[in-house]
């Protein structure tokens, strides 16, 4: 499982999903857009319905991955341990993967119900600069988990990223991929009204 709210999905997110998927010989990676947030608002929200859309076009028909409207489709707030429960209950027999950033791993402890979080399953932990090994390792034992590392080149893209360079009139071409760029054009996402069709002729023409 790698949760995010994917506005919009990027790239990064894809490579982590790949390594994730190869580094831990997972049988596959499954990305689930969050729908309501429990701590505070998806910022330039287009809805999650929206962000769910972008993530199945980001994967494409990539095998190696599924995308699941678990979050999405609840109208009560999206905590990790509930949407491990309910996947729990979709995949009996199979062994869950909670795949996550280095620097959310060591914030853990002040996620809700962690202790059920690492009941349910074990961590894949991406890890990210400033954030050093021991400290996650220190969290999860306290917690009672497992947790296996994942090497993955560091790319600087971010959700906030696109969206800023969209409100600019700046390209975001090899940012995400280019279904997910034709969406967010095709409807005017993440910037002023008009600006995002001529962007659209010019991604199908490049």
């Amino acid at each position: 499982m790698l949760g995010s709210a994917f506005n919009p999905p990027h790239l990064g997110h894809l490579v982590l999903a790949q390594e994730a998927h190869a580094r831990l010989r997972l049988a596959e990676v499954v990305l689930v857009p969050t729908g309501r947030a429990p701590h505070k608002e998806i910022e330039d929200d287009p809805g999650a319905g929206v962000r769910l859309e972008m993530t199945r076009l980001a994967v494409g028909d990539d095998e190696r991955y599924a995308v699941s409207e678990q979050e999405t489709l609840r109208d009560e707030p999206s905590f990790t341990y509930r949407t491990l429960e309910l996947l729990r209950k979709e995949r009996p027999d199979e062994e869950l993967v909670f795949v996550i950033g280095s620097d959310a791993a060591a914030g853990l402890e002040r996620w809700r119900n962690p202790e059920r979080i690492l009941e349910l399953a074990s961590l894949g932990v991406a890890e990210r600069p400033g954030v050093e090994r021991s400290e996650v390792e220190a969290v999860v034992e306290r917690l009672g988990g497992r947790a296996e590392f994942v090497d993955m080149p560091h790319i600087e893209v971010s959700s906030t990223m696109v969206r800023e360079r969209v409100g600019e009139g700046r390209p975001i071409r090899y940012l995400v991929p280019d279904a997910v760029a034709e969406l967010i054009y095709e409807r005017g996402m993440y910037a002023s009204a008009g600006a995002g069709e001529p962007r659209a002729r010019g991604l199908r023409q490049a």
